[in-house]
C-alpha cells in the first residue's frame, strides 16, 4: 500500500465539485481511498483521521490531493484521474456561450442584463456579503445560501434591503420556494394555498413535507435565516416576507416556522400579522411549545382539513439477550429537526449534550458519555466542506464510533429528500445503519436505530424506496420528526 498526498497553492475549487473529484477518482482501478479538499481545519483534520500526513504549510486556499493506493505504480494513475477530474470542471464551468458575447464579470451586472428579481449567493462567507450588497444594489432580492456571514453584516444587509422594498433570505438559508421554483434544499410538493414562512431550513421542509402528506399545495416557502427571529435581528426579514405574502393572490393563510425565537420579537412579528389580517399559524419551536407536526396539526384543523396519520414503519425489536446502553445518541443533518429532537428529549431525559446553543455544550470533539443531539450541519462543521445532506461522511464516521460505544443504547438520525440533496441518500445510510447494528450485536449488545425521513412521493429519490431500504437495514422510519423522537425516547425508556 502506498499513500500519496501532494498541495497544490492556491488552486480554489468549491466543495461541492470536489466532493464529484473525490468519488470519480475513488473508482480508479488501483485506488483505494482518494480525498481531494481545500485544506480548512476541518478537512485536515479528516484527512488526518483517515492516516494521512498533510504538510503543517497547507492552509485554507490550498488544494490538498490525498491518494491510498495499492502500489507505487497506481500513484501516476490516480493522479492522472485527479487531473482529468479538475479539467472537466474546468471545462464546464467556461460555459457554451458565444464567443462574441461578454460574459458578465460580477453578479449585479448579470442582475441588470437578465432582468433578475432575485439572486442566489452560495459562495465562501467572507466573500457573500459583497456579492449579496452586488446585487440588491441591481434590484433583486437575495436568496443568502452561504453561512459564515456575521450577525451585523446580516442586520445591514436587511436594512439595506427593506430600504428597497426588497428582501434578503439567509444568511445560511438552505430552502426556499419561489413561484414552483425549489432553491436550495428543496422538496417536491403540489401547488395550492399555503404559504410557508420560514427562519429555518429543515424544519420548512418538515413542515412542506406534512402539509404535502394532507394533500395541502404550498403557494410559496420563503426561508429567512435562523437567527432573523433572534433578538439581534429582531426579524427584519420575517416582516418583509409576510408582508408579500400578504399581498400575494395565490397565498391564503401562512405558516411560520421557527427555531426557538426571541419571545419579545416574536411578540412584535404577532402584532405585524395582526395589522396585516393574514391568517398565520405558528410552528415555533422551544419549551412548552407543540413541536413542529403538532403545530402542523393543529393548522389543517383551524383550515378544515383533515388531519392524516402520518407514515410510520417500526421495526420489532430484535435484542433477546442482548444488552443496551444508557443513552440516547441523536445524530443530525439538519439543524431544526435536531433542535426539535433536542426540546423533546431534554424534556424527557434531563441534561443532553449538543452543539445547537440549547442543552449542555460539548466539547471540540463534540462525544459524551451521556446523552447527545449533533446537528453535523452546525457552521464550524461546514466551512470547507459540502453540506453532510450532500457528503454525510461525518456523519457516517460518528455512526460507526457509536456503534463501537457502549454506552449509546439508541441511534436517532434523520435522513431529508428532494432537490440538492443525495441522489441516493438511502442506500448510502442503510448501509451504514447495518454495519453499526452488526457490530453493536458482535459486541453482545443491541442498537435500535431510529430515523425520521422527511420527504414527498415527488422526490426524485422515492419516498417509499428511501423507506424499504431502511427498514430492510434494520431501521424503524417515521414521517413526523417528533414522532421518530418520541419512539426513540420510549425504546431508551424500555432499556432502563
Amino acid at each position: 500500500m502506498t499513500q500519496h498526498v501532494e498541495l497544490r497553492r492556491g488552486a480554489y475549487h468549491d466543495s461541492v465539485s470536489l466532493l464529484q473529484v473525490s468519488r470519480a477518482v475513488a473508482g480508479t482501478p488501483g485506488v483505494e481511498a482518494a480525498q481531494v479538499a481545500m485544506a480548512t481545519g476541518l478537512n485536515v483534520e479528516v484527512l488526518t483521521g483517515m492516516g494521512f500526513e498533510v504538510p503543517a504549510a497547507a492552509g485554507p486556499n490550498d488544494l490538498v490531493v490525498a491518494l491510498r493506493t495499492a502500489g507505487d505504480d497506481d500513484v501516476s494513475a490516480g493522479l492522472a484521474a485527479v487531473d482529468d477530474a479538475l479539467a472537466a470542471l474546468s471545462a464546464g464551468s467556461a460555459g457554451t456561450g458565444s464567443q462574441d458575447e461578454v460574459p458578465p464579470r460580477t453578479l449585479g451586472s448579470a442582475v441588470r442584463r437578465s432582468g433578475a428579481g432575485l439572486a442566489l449567493v452560495s459562495v465562501p462567507g467572507e466573500h457573500a456579503v459583497t456579492e449579496a450588497y452586488d446585487a440588491l444594489a441591481a434590484g433583486a432580492s437575495v436568496m443568502l445560501f452561504s453561512d459564515n456571514v456575521s450577525v451585523a453584516d446580516e442586520v445591514a444587509l436587511k436594512d439595506t434591503a427593506a430600504a428597497a422594498d426588497l428582501l434578503v433570505m439567509g444568511p445560511d438559508c438552505g430552502t426556499a420556494l419561489v413561484g414552483g421554483v425549489a432553491l436550495g434544499f428543496a422538496n417536491v410538493v403540489r401547488p395550492g394555498p399555503a404559504g410557508v414562512l420560514a427562519a429555518s431550513g429543515t424544519g420548512a421542509q418538515q413542515v412542506m413535507c406534512l402539509l404535502d402528506a394532507a394533500g395541502v399545495g404550498v403557494s410559496h416557502c420563503l426561508g429567512v435565516g435562523g437567527r432573523d427571529l433572534g433578538a439581534e435581528v429582531g426579524g427584519r426579514s420575517t416582516r418583509q416576507a409576510l408582508r408579500a405574502l400578504a399581498a400575494d393572490d395565490a397565498t391564503e393563510w401562512v405558516v411560520l416556522v421557527s427555531k426557538p425565537p426571541d419571545g419579545a420579537v416574536l411578540a412584535a412579528v404577532e402584532q405585524d400579522v395582526a395589522d396585516l389580517g393574514l391568517r398565520v399559524h405558528w410552528a415555533t419551536l422551544g419549551a412548552g411549545r407543540p413541536d413542529l407536526t403538532a403545530a402542523v396539526e393543529s393548522a389543517l384543523a383551524a383550515e378544515g382539513v383533515a388531519v392524516p396519520e402520518w407514515a410510520a414503519t417500526a421495526v420489532p425489536a430484535d435484542d433477546a439477550g442482548l444488552t443496551r446502553g444508557p443513552a440516547l445518541r441523536g445524530l443530525f443533518c439538519g439543524g431544526t429537526l435536531a433542535q426539535e429532537a433536542l426540546l423533546l428529549a431534554a424534556d424527557a431525559l434531563g441534561a443532553v449534550g449538543s452543539n445547537l446553543g440549547l442543552g449542555t455544550p460539548l466539547g471540540p470533539d463534540l462525544r459524551t458519555d451521556g446523552h447527545a443531539v449533533v446537528d453535523f450541519g452546525a457552521d464550524e462543521l461546514t466551512r470547507g466542506r459540502a453540506h453532510p445532506m450532500i457528503d454525510p461522511t461525518l456523519r457516517h464516521e460518528r455512526i460507526a464510533a457509536e456503534a463501537a460505544d457502549p454506552t449509546c443504547g439508541v441511534l436517532l438520525l434523520d435522513l431529508v429528500l428532494g432537490h440538492g440533496a443525495q441522489p441516493d441518500p438511502a442506500d448510502d445510510l442503510a448501509g451504514v445503519v447495518r454495519a453499526a447494528r452488526e457490530t453493536a450485536h458482535a459486541d453482545g449488545r443491541a442498537l435500535p436505530v431510529v430515523v425520521s425521513l422527511c420527504g414527498t412521493e415527488g422526490d426524485p429519490q422515492g419516498l417509499d424506496r428511501c423507506t424499504d431500504a431502511l427498514v430492510a437495514a434494520g431501521a424503524s422510519v417515521f414521517r413526523s420528526n417528533a414522532a421518530a423522537a418520541r419512539h426513540a425516547l420510549d425504546l431508551l425508556g424500555g432499556a432502563r
